[in-house]
């Protein structure tokens, strides 16, 4: 970066953290910490472990973000005393190239920092700092939307990495010849539905099909569900003679990730015939509680959707919900493209996306 650009970027950045300052308010926070400490340290405050964990959760999340404020306030004092120093000692060439370096690795890690803390002021919806469940299913396709749906929880998975969020495979289902025909995950950590949120969709590949001799171009569908995880919250109750309850002993090709000697688990929620399975605990109590979560969180989902379908039906805007709808191509040819059809952002690093380098299209649609 040339001097100016660095400057500029400098009054870029003091100029968003004044704005997040005011929106975040240290003061609010610190008084909130002091709050919510206090009754951590209560004696019988781990006698309910899901509230508790909750209300840790919460703690950190608020914690975390008064941290990255102070951050980025020394950061930015560090980057002007270290410009200051730069233009007033006498270096020679190496040395002022690399002083030249280290300003701008400071200050691009410092933009990166104020972007995260400035995406968290976007999630204010009330289930945004849930954790969530995302499940990919192939679509149209055959083989080759199977082979896509193992192509996207590769995907995805790295991008939890990225995020350092955890992450546990709870059920799949193998495709018969190759890939992954269904496949759910529970993941933990910051503002997981949140961001996630806007995945939810439908995502279409089109490729040279690695599965075909005549070497034919290939589209292939998979649909992503994102719903938040519900622990005890009062918003979805289930009446538990609507549930219908099965279980069977695991068995046949269940990925490295799921627990073979498991006892699967699958609940039928008989008013709206939804159902549910799980085969990642070592009992079947574990699973059946695992798949009531995720009973809960489609419940909700489906709730969500009926109140959006009213809703854009009554504006003229509403659209069945299928594969004509995708949210997202990847295009891999006969050129590289990667484009998200609600932003209009794309990109044509298409390796880069499908190794997990997702910020900038889900960034994108939660300042949307």
């Amino acid at each position: 970066m040339e001097r100016d650009e660095i400057d500029r970027e400098i009054e870029i950045i003091k100029s968003t953290y004044k704005d997040l300052e005011k929106k975040i308010n240290p003061t609010d926070l610190q008084n909130k910490i002091n709050s919510i400490e206090p009754i951590t340290r209560q004696p019988n405050f781990w006698d309910n472990p899901q509230h508790a964990k909750k209300v840790m959760k919460e703690l950190q999340t608020l914690k975390d973000k008064l941290e990255n404020l102070k951050n980025i306030s020394s950061s930015i004092e560090d980057i002007e005393a270290m410009i200051e120093l730069k233009d007033e000692a006498e270096y020679d060439l190496d040395t002022e190239q690399q002083a030249q370096k280290d300003i701008e690795k400071m200050t691009i890690k410092t933009k990166k920092v104020i972007n995260k803390l400035e995406i968290t002021t976007y999630l204010g919806d009330k289930y945004d700092s849930y954790d969530a469940i995302l499940s990919i299913h192939a679509g149209q396709g055959g083989t080759e939307a199977c082979d896509w749906t193992q192509m996207l929880l590769r995907m995805y998975m790295k991008y939890f990495d990225k995020q350092e969020w955890k992450y546990e495979i709870t059920d799949e289902i193998k495709g018969n010849e190759a890939g992954i025909n269904t496949v759910s995950l529970e993941i933990s950590g910051t503002y997981v539905y949140g961001y996630l949120k806007h995945e939810h969709g439908t995502h279409r590949l089109v490729r040279i099909s690695p599965f075909n001799a005549q070497g034919l171009r290939q589209t292939s569908f998979a649909g992503v569900e994102v719903l938040p995880i519900f622990e005890d919250d009062i918003e979805i109750k289930l009446n538990p003679d609507d549930i219908e309850f099965h279980a069977v002993r695991s068995s046949g090709p269940g990925g490295q990730h799921v627990n073979k000697s498991a006892t699967s688990v699958r609940l039928i929620h008989k008013p709206s015939g939804i159902v549910v399975t799980n085969s990642s605990g070592r009992s079947q109590h574990q699973n059946k509680e695992a798949a009531m979560k995720m009973l809960r969180a489609k419940l909700f989902q489906k709730a969500q959707e009926e109140r959006n379908k009213e809703r854009e039906e009554a504006s003229g805007d509403y659209k069945i919900p299928g594969w004509g709808n995708q949210i997202r191509n990847y295009v891999l040819h006969p050129y590289k493209l990667v484009k998200d059809l609600r932003t209009k952002v794309e990109t044509d690093q298409v390796e880069s996306v499908l190794d997990g380098e997702l910020d900038e299209f889900i960034e994108a649609e939660i300042k949307l």
